[in-house]
């Protein structure tokens, strides 16, 4: 049987991040290796260098490498085909509705309420889910799914095997018992999020954004406008999806009319209706469980006032006398028993012919903030304006009857890519400025003499945090941050708006980054300036222009002999040069040409500033005290155990670590961190690897 390694960063759990996501468990299990499902249904394993056979003895698809948990490998678990559950699987048997998704044995409700109101709006469902798949023509056990990921729809495949006992579905199910796109649509998550496990509890917000590609907004029921029904039936017309829950009570125990506390629900219409006595503003909620409805007015088997309505105008609102889930109530009501929204507002246009959804218009811009450069940390440090900007421009007002008030809506959204994998969740917030009168970006002097027309309430650890805004028409600049200066980290920008209005990167003018000092780039003083570096490798490396680790050597000793670090050069070994090429070739034949070379030293520039800024007494070494905020600055998170391994691998007698060391360290750090990464796409914190993959990992760095 193939050996495997289950590698797991416990750190990179999601954590606690509102009040609605306080339900959340972070008790995730590891991935465990299929192989021996793969023994199970092929007699053949895995290819030792990590490839698989992905048929099995039934000529179908077999995904061996879908992470599995504690309740899938109970015994009287059996995973089995659709065909081997019913006579004749369908995918979608009358078409994909909300009422297919019913909760199993995972607390996912969270979940399934996204995938109820994913359900609503076909095209984004064509967008996640192909309709074309079935069990008939073309079937070999193979189904895709696709979900939106930091700003593009990256595909997942799965076969169909599904989990069962006594030939039932332990999870997500139809109440057709025929139907299975919600089973495998479940599935498919759940290998992009870690395993079913990782499924148990979470965050309705993220599955929306998941699902949709669109930007979710968490509101307070209580604070709606002085029109709720006015405000929820604008948030339909632009298609926003919504969740709803009340987080007052027992996980998931119900109030006396019925309400479950701290589960998610979906809002899937607001309608005014007419009754004998005049109209009502109803909304309907679906519950996922497909059960435990509403027991107040209007509720769909107590609720007299319904007799008040015309028979046509039931069959217009599609009302069905029966428990199922999904209810009518009065907003009023709504208001009183719900307590939080999440509102999930579409970012792409409708393909639907004759639909009258008309989504914000999105603009996406990617960033960095990087430290010593572009992470200027929070509104009260002096560096704040070295953060991104962009130049914010809004003309399109809205449609209002108010003409004396011409003001334009948006939707700002900032989003951390990646961070749960570091272990560390930034904290982040958005500001907007009034723009300079002549130009598009805000120096220094200029943001000292103004306050933001606009911010969040506060930095938050959020994965992405929203600032819904109204703002006379005009020039403003948008400002992402992190609360802590020269923290590392990419971020996602989205700004949502109406048609005509723009937002596009801002740029430093030439004076300020054409002449920058010494103390802002302290690499200057240390090493030769660009066109001097190409010089030094042409000079050094061999006749075909490659850079072997003897010619690194030989490079990076020189260049070290002519600034501030002369000296260190000595405590430069040959080793630390292999490492330093091996971490960089992208080959892995061990040298490098001139591209990689440059991003190499690109590291080593940035490497040197954070070394010169943290070398406190200008030793030219690090402190032991001083490598973990070094390391910090570099992006890189650790715990005390990891440092104390720091201190016993990588430094001198003396406890301090040298400038070639730090860069050494530095290197193998943040390689094996992105090769973690690589194993592990969507940051759950565990990975399941061969011994040869462990081998190849380990040994070669």
């Amino acid at each position: 049987m193939r050996k495997s390694l289950s590698v797991s960063s416990e750190s990179s759990l999601p954590s606690v991040e509102d009040d609605w996501d306080s339900v959340c468990s972070d008790e995730l299990l590891g991935s465990q290796s299929r192989s021996w499902l793969a023994e199970l249904l092929t007699g053949d394993l895995p290819a030792e260098n990590g490839d698989v056979k992905n048929v099995g003895r039934d000529g179908l698809f077999v995904d061996y490498h879908f992470p599995l948990g504690e309740l899938e490998l109970q015994s009287g678990v059996k995973w089995k085909r659709p065909g081997e559950i019913c006579a004749s699987p369908q995918f979608i048997v009358n078409g994909a509705t909300r009422l297919d998704v019913r909760q199993g044995k995972l607390n996912d409700c969270w979940l399934l309420s996204a995938i109820a109101s994913l359900s609503i709006n076909r095209s984004l469902l064509k967008k996640v889910m192909p309709l074309n798949q079935s069990f008939q023509e073309g079937y070999s056990g193979c189904f895709t799914f696709k979900f939106w990921q930091y700003g593009q729809w990256e595909e997942v495949k799965i076969d169909d095997l599904l989990p069962t006992h006594d030939n039932n579905l332990i999870y997500l199910n139809s109440p057709e018992r025929h139907e299975f796109w919600s089973s495998l649509l479940e599935k498919a998550y759940a290998k992009m999020k870690g395993g079913y496990r990782a499924l148990d509890m979470g965050f309705p917000h993220e599955a929306m954004v998941d699902m949709t590609g669109g930007v979710t907004e968490v509101i307070n029921v209580s604070r709606l406008t002085k029109d709720p029904p006015a405000f929820l039936r604008q948030l339909m017309a632009k298609g926003a999806l919504i969740n709803c829950a009340n987080c007052q009570g027992p996980l998931e125990q119900k109030n006396e009319l019925g309400i479950m506390f701290r589960h998610a629900y979906s809002l899937t219409a607001v309608e005014k209706v007419k009754t004998a006595h005049g109209t009502v503003d109803l909304v309907r909620i679906l519950n996922p469980w497909g059960n435990t409805e509403w027991e107040g007015p209007w509720s769909d088997m107590q609720g007299s006032e319904w007799k008040s309505v015309s028979v046509e105008e039931q069959r217009r609102l599609q009302r069905v006398r029966r428990e199922d889930g999904e209810f009518w109530m009065l907003v009023s009501d709504f208001q009183q028993n719900f307590e939080t929204m999440e509102v999930c507002h579409l970012t792409e246009p409708m393909d639907e012919q004759g639909s009258n959804v008309l989504p914000w218009c999105c603009i996406m811009h990617h960033g960095n903030w990087v430290p010593y450069i572009s992470a200027g940390g929070s509104a009260q440090e002096v560096s704040f304006w070295q953060n991104p900007q962009f130049y914010f421009t809004l003309s399109e007002v809205d449609m209002s009857t108010d003409s004396s008030q011409k003001t334009c809506s948006f939707v700002l959204a900032l989003m951390q890519k990646h961070q749960r994998r570091t272990g560390v969740n930034l904290a982040i917030a958005l500001h907007i400025y009034l723009a300079h009168p002549k130009n598009t970006y805000l120096s220094p002097e200029d943001l000292s003499a103004q306050r933001p027309v606009l911010c969040s309430p506060s930095y938050s650890c959020r994965r992405e945090v929203v600032l819904r805004g109204t703002l006379p028409p005009g020039r403003y600049i948008i400002i992402p941050s992190t609360h802590k200066a020269n923290q590392q980290g990419a971020f996602l920008l989205r700004v949502l708006m109406e048609k005509g209005n723009a937002a596009t990167p801002s740029h430093r003018p030439p004076q300020d980054i054409s002449q920058p000092t010494e103390n802002s780039y302290p690499h200057l003083a240390a090493l030769p300036s660009p066109e001097a570096t190409k010089l030094l490798f042409k000079k050094h490396c061999n006749t075909k222009h490659i850079c072997k680790p003897v010619h690194l050597y030989r490079l990076l000793t020189e260049a070290i002999q002519g600034g501030v670090l002369a000296g260190s050069e000595k405590y430069l070994a040959l080793e630390h040069c292999k490492s330093l090429v091996v971490l960089t070739d992208i080959q892995g034949n061990a040298q490098m040409d001139w591209s990689e070379f440059k991003i190499l030293w690109d590291k080593i520039r940035r490497w040197t500033d954070i070394f010169l800024v943290f070398d406190k007494n200008k030793t030219n070494r690090l402190e032991y005290r001083e490598v973990g905020p070094a390391l910090n600055a570099a992006g890189i998170m650790v715990d005390e155990l990891i440092m104390q391994l720091v201190g016993l691998r990588y430094t001198e007698p003396d406890m301090t670590i040298s400038y070639p060391g730090f860069l050494y360290l530095l290197m193998k750090l943040e390689t094996m961190i992105h090769k973690f990464q690589g194993y592990d796409r969507v940051g759950m914190g565990n990975i399941t690897i061969s011994y040869r993959q462990w081998l190849h990992m380990t040994m070669y760095n």
